[in-house]
């Protein structure tokens, strides 16, 4: 089992990576599979990860996200800043936690909540599935599932 305190988490992370793509229709695009490509790096004495990705549908430029994450060892809780290239621009971080196996981000925009769920972790592998919420966290509905391989 992985735990925050069992090990340096972000580091699982660390590396170069190609993922395949599950995405659902929504107010932002059609549904549809995408494939990406994400590296991502240790900084700032490893308090800092980050993490650029890009995603092609169809051959063309789909998106594209910059991610910051840190842990706040005073507090126990992990921070996401997320950039993409649909226009999310963080007005607060996202707060994380561990959760089982599982990392989990809720991220607040005036657009709604985001969640993030990082699992099913394995020595090259992990997978991500974002869901939106626009009742406040009362619904969710999953917006993409992604399996990402390091490659490097």
């Amino acid at each position: 089992m992985i735990t925050a305190s069992s090990i340096d988490c972000l580091s699982l992370f660390v590396g170069e990576w190609a993922g395949e793509e599950i995405i659902a229709p929504s107010k932002w695009g059609a549904g549809g599979v995408a494939s990406s490509r994400i590296s991502a790096r240790k900084g700032l004495n490893h308090y800092v990860l980050t993490q650029d990705y890009r995603a092609v549908r169809d051959g063309k430029p789909w998106l594209e996200v910059h991610a910051v994450f840190t842990f706040d060892e005073q507090n126990a809780t992990y921070r996401l800043f997320w950039f993409d290239s649909l226009g999310f621009v963080p007005e607060i971080p996202a707060l994380g936690q561990w959760d089982g196996e599982k990392l989990m981000f809720i991220r607040t925009s005036p657009r709604g909540k985001t969640r993030h769920t990082y699992d099913q972790f394995g020595d090259e592998s992990y997978r991500l599935i974002l869901e939106s919420s626009f009742d406040d966290g009362k619904t969710w509905s999953r917006v993409m599932h992604g399996s990402y391989t390091r490659t490097s």
